[in-house]
């Protein structure tokens, strides 16, 4: 009887860490379809880290590297972040401005901007809708997240890159190397 007991345990904890894993994986789908390349770039109007309004025309005629990340303060996100300030210069000097968006509020943005010295463009979307319409928002145990993916949108408004594997070290460099082919290119 003690064994059918513990198989019984082992039976019902099986199930449930099935289910468990089942439910995480649904819970961290994608919401909305995800951009594709030479898709008019979906507009948004959002608050920056300085409770300005700013919008996708706001950079049309210009290159924009809009990229979507978790969390401020995460390291991985700290990492991504400072690596765009560490080339902005060099994105800046390419015709190209870089803005960032995460479902943190304004105040969060405003500390982290500070904090980490970014001179870019934090754009707050609290309820997740900019990055919904991106194909960047997933749920993680009930919370909002964005993930982190990233858009060359072209002077044209037109998606012209679409990055969904994003390695935070390197990313920066990557965009540059595709801004300057795609800028060739045009």
């Amino acid at each position: 009887m003690h064994t059918t007991s513990v198989s019984t345990k082992c039976s019902i904890h099986h199930i449930f860490t099935v289910c468990l894993f089942t439910i995480t994986l649904i819970a961290c789908s994608s919401s909305g379809d995800q951009i594709r390349v030479n898709a008019v770039a979906p507009d948004f109007t959002l608050l920056d880290q300085t409770n300005e309004k700013r919008s996708l025309s706001d950079f049309r005629g210009q290159w924009l590297v809009l990229y979507f990340y978790p969390k401020d303060f995460t390291p991985g996100c700290t990492t991504e972040a400072c690596s765009f300030r560490d080339n902005w210069r060099q994105i800046e000097s390419m015709g190209a401005s870089v803005v960032g968006i995460s479902v943190d509020d304004t105040i969060t943005h405003k500390a982290f901007a500070q904090k980490n010295k970014l001179p870019f463009t934090l754009l707050a979307d609290p309820e997740g809708v900019v990055a919904g319409k991106y194909g960047a928002l997933r749920l993680f145990m009930g919370m909002k997240m964005a993930r982190r993916h990233s858009f060359i949108i072209g002077p044209e408004g037109r998606v012209r890159k679409v990055y969904t594997h994003v390695d935070p070290d390197d990313h920066a460099e990557q965009v540059i190397e595709d801004l300057e082919a795609l800028q060739k290119a045009h």
